[in-house]
């Protein structure tokens, strides 16, 4: 295993069994950290059990082991990556299989046991999974509290970065059609989310209307054998194929293999959280198919309580929200009253809604639309 140019001497073994969802998580997980994984499985090496009983008092699956440290299993592991606990011994353990030799000590693997290669990290959701961990380390070095700004050029020289890069190449062997509605909505929010920062750092940020046109319909990943466009994610797959912003045709014909990705109905959901790389959009997050409906619905109320994309003008009579509510606003009614009550509905319980309920029962209302911040969300 290569990593910036360093082979890594030691190994990450992770005892195992096929079929196991924490053994797949798990493996995932390690593959984005980018340590080299001997992955060994239990059932076919009965030998090993009385052993690995020896060395953990454990015989459930997954264990871990960092050379010849005992990490635990998945969920030992997943509290590990995580950007709030101590990042320093997560550092020292990669940095000991970077640095160290396979010891005399380590745990049993049989003989002539090869390491497992990027190409393992097989199926949708592993491989999402893998990128997703991926995006979470570099969301958490590299953006803003709020995750309103990233700071490019230190993700440009992120090793994580070179790695997500790695990774992404893989997508092309994704089976796109065995994902559910969940499943899809969060690999393709995240995906575009990411893919738009991959852009900007190989492209740099559009700077006028015809550059972005031409960033939104060029930037794209080959995904399960097709081509994926950022304008092919939002509006074809995660618009149930409707026109975007600017667009004459839909983006899939009648006969486009990606016509069977896309979903079946528009997710009007969608629109907070997709982040396009300016300073007007939703801040960035990563979402899992584990109740993606209530993540969007959560983010969406916080879109609307920012007074930047949302302000109640009691005195005025007057709603003036985000352009992203012009420009999509088929998405939700199509008419100004559907619009304003799909608003209300979405609020969180606050006094900016109480002021919107009130208006709504007096009455008409003027909707007007607030300026859109295009300049780069970059904490340069």
């Amino acid at each position: 295993m290569v990593e910036d140019g360093t082979v890594m001497r030691g190994r990450v073994t992770v005892y195992s069994v096929p079929g196991c969802a924490h053994c797949t998580q798990a493996k995932a997980t390690l593959s984005a950290l980018g340590v080299p994984v001997c992955d060994v499985d239990v059932n076919k090496h009965r030998e090993l059990r009385a052993r690995l009983k020896e060395l953990t008092g454990l015989s459930a699956v997954p264990q871990i082991f960092f050379n010849n440290l005992f990490v635990g299993n998945n969920e030992d592991l997943q509290n590990l990556v995580r950007p709030e606990t101590d990042p320093e011994r997560l550092e020292r353990l990669v940095l000991s299989v970077r640095e160290d030799p396979v010891p005399l000590d380590a745990p049993p693997v049989p003989e002539d046991h090869g390491l497992h290669s990027d190409a393992e990290v097989d199926g949708a959701c592993a491989l999402s999974e893998a990128l997703r961990n991926l995006i979470l380390k570099l969301y958490s070095d590299h953006l803003s509290e709020d995750g309103k700004r990233v700071d490019y050029k230190a993700m440009s020289r992120s090793p994580f970065f070179e790695r997500y890069c790695d990774l992404a190449v893989h997508l092309q062997r994704v089976d796109l059609l065995s994902l559910s509605r969940e499943e899809k909505l969060a690999f393709f929010i995240n995906i575009y989310n990411a893919l738009v920062i991959h852009g900007n750092l190989r492209l740099g940020f559009p700077k006028n209307i015809w550059q972005r046109y031409r960033f939104f319909n060029y930037v794209s990943y080959f995904i399960g054998g097709e081509v994926y466009t950022l304008q092919d994610i939002e509006n074809g797959v995660l618009r149930g194929n409707r026109k975007g912003v600017a667009q004459l045709l839909k983006p899939f014909s009648r006969n486009d293999p990606r016509l069977q990705v896309a979903l079946p109905d528009v997710e009007p959901l969608i629109h907070f959280a997709l982040n396009c790389g300016a300073k007007g959009c939703p801040p960035i997050k990563t979402y899992t198919p584990q109740d993606i409906d209530s993540q969007l619905r959560a983010a969406a109320e916080a879109f609307l309580e920012n007074d930047d994309s949302c302000v109640i003008d009691s005195a005025r009579r007057e709603v003036k929200l985000s352009q992203i509510f012009k420009w999509y606003k088929a998405d939700f009614g199509g008419t100004d009253e559907k619009l304003l009550n799909w608003v209300f509905d979405h609020m969180g319980a606050s006094q900016k809604k109480r002021s919107l309920q009130a208006l709504l029962s007096e009455g008409k209302v003027k909707v007007s639309y607030l300026p859109y911040d295009w300049s780069i969300n970059s904490t340069d």
